[in-house]
């Protein structure tokens, strides 16, 4: 086809744009104040909320200044007992008559920009389950019981910047906003429980793993332990969880390790929990008088760290989140060298067992609802079989190419970490759109309110892995043998990263 042939130019008239002389600077002026309030609107439709707290040297109260965005008519906190903890309230610029409303402040008509209060930060601290075992130079307070806070909508952020005394830090779950960790933005999240903020002169270390910076609190408590082997087996379990898909899945998580009088448990880490609110935390408690080899061989803080690989979960599917790390515990603990291939195996399948066994007349759906007893197995572990379950066809059906780790690695990418509480099938279904075919949806349909168990013998014999009692043999020429042997090795450059550790018992 020839080419059309240019017409030619209309003579612009004054009143066109883009010409010339007066009415070109009229155009100017207009686009610069319509840029303006543009600018006005994005800024008027995302005000930030910036608050100022100063503690005193002692740990005895903490004065908090609260300049709003907006004019604002109440404020709240999250815990109802917030309120027996607060001393002095009242306005910036002008005496303010507050009164409380079970845990609201009601504030004049027609609100105020500038709020003053105090907080009995010693007796807000005693609230805390640990806090008997905190040396006097320590106090973990979460902010439901001293951040109060106007209705917050998807657009408010809320800054909040720390005036401490020489020596004291504070480690927060929020996202940092200058070099010296004084100046925090509270971001939008789950809030599955109440956050940790730690003040006091405790170590406080900013470890690298790939992809990621934990900001590890280790607290200072009356029990000695070995500092530097502590960071060495957080950085080291932390590292495990990277050996998923390259990199982990939180570029700036708080963690918060805490040394107790672990009394009768036979653990090293006796407890860990993953709390959003605010962020990202995950909260480790460690015997002190447990060696480091103990900590390395136990699996606490490497299923902490998986849970990060998938969003927050509605209570009745924590099933799926409590079974997938459970299930990654033990394939990436394989791959890092805390054990072979047999150990991880056997691990998985005992298991397994240990659900199918657990109330076995209820759905993995009905024994997650928090009503039933002694179905902590089958919440447990039902959610990992279905990560097997799918891990193997995934492997099979792509020749290699696609797992659930890439999986994972596409929902990193898209969506986490999240600030929403996702649905079992709502995290499925975006798992499926994810790759070529459905294979999440179909296993949610299948199992999740279905009683019983998922049956994962054909998996065990397709792969290879047989047990008898407590031996468990591998197939060299099983059918999917090749899968097996990809699920619990890596040739990931941090692979080996345990071998590098200096102390060591």
């Amino acid at each position: 086809m020839w080419p059309l042939p240019h017409a030619a130019p209309k003579p612009a008239r004054e009143s066109e744009p883009g010409v010339s002389g007066t009415t070109g600077r009229t155009t100017a002026i207009l686009a610069i104040l319509q840029a303006l309030c543009c600018s006005f609107r994005a800024e008027a439709a995302a005000p930030a909320h910036r608050y100022t707290v100063s503690v005193d040297g002692s740990l005895q109260w903490l004065q908090v200044e609260a300049r709003f965005g907006h004019a604002v008519d109440s404020v709240t906190a999250r815990s109802r007992g917030a309120s027996r903890f607060l001393g002095e309230v009242q306005g910036c610029e002008r005496e303010t008559s507050i009164r409380m409303r079970n845990r609201r402040m009601m504030l004049p008509d027609g609100g105020i920009r500038c709020l003053r209060y105090t907080v009995d930060l010693d007796r807000a601290g005693s609230e805390n389950r640990n806090a008997r075992y905190l040396s006097p130079q320590n106090a973990i307070v979460s902010p439901s019981y001293w951040l109060w806070r106007p209705e917050l909508f998807d657009d408010t952020t809320i800054e909040i910047e720390f005036s401490l005394p020489d020596g004291m830090s504070v480690s927060v779950p929020w996202r940092q906003l200058d070099d010296a960790g004084r100046r925090f933005q509270v971001g939008r999240s789950p809030e599955s429980a109440y956050a940790p903020v730690v003040f006091g002169d405790f170590d406080f270390r900013e470890l690298e793993v790939p992809g990621a910076t934990l900001r590890v609190a280790l607290i200072d408590t009356r029990a000695a332990i070995d500092n530097d082997a502590v960071m060495d087996w957080v950085q080291a379990t932390a590292n495990d969880v990277s050996l998923a898909y390259g990199y982990f899945p939180n570029p700036s998580p708080q963690v918060v390790v805490i040394p107790v009088d672990a009394g009768r448990s036979a653990s090293p880490v006796p407890f860990g929990r993953v709390v959003r609110d605010g962020g990202e935390t995950v909260e480790l408690y460690v015997d002190p008088s447990r060696p480091q080899r103990a900590r390395l061989d136990d699996w606490t803080a490497t299923h902490e760290f998986s849970h990060m690989m998938l969003p927050y979960l509605h209570r009745e599917h924590h099933w799926i989140s409590e079974g997938f790390a459970q299930y990654y515990q033990n394939i990436l603990m394989a791959r890092a060298g805390a054990h072979d291939e047999e150990a991880a195996w056997a691990k998985i399948h005992a298991g397994l067992e240990r659900g199918r066994d657990s109330r076995p007349e209820l759905s993995p759906n009905q024994a997650a609802t928090g009503s039933v007893r002694s179905a902590r197995m089958k919440v447990y572990w039902s959610g990992a079989a279905l990560a097997l379950m799918a891990d193997v066809t995934l492997r099979e059906r792509s020749g290699g190419k696609e797992s659930l780790d890439t999986v994972l690695q596409r929902l990193q990418a898209c969506c986490l970490p999240s600030p929403d509480t996702w649905t079992g099938p709502g995290l499925f279904q975006k798992l499926d759109s994810l790759i070529a075919e459905p294979v999440f949806t179909l296993l949610y349909r299948r199992y999740a309110d279905t009683a019983g168990f998922p049956d994962t013998s054909e998996y065990f014999e397709r792969l290879g892995i047989r047990f008898d009692e407590d031996r468990v043999t591998l197939r060299r020429h099983a059918e999917l043998a090749d899968i097996r042997s990809a699920m619990t090795r890596t040739d990931m450059p941090n692979a080996r990263w345990r071998d590098r550790l200096a102390t060591v018992d």
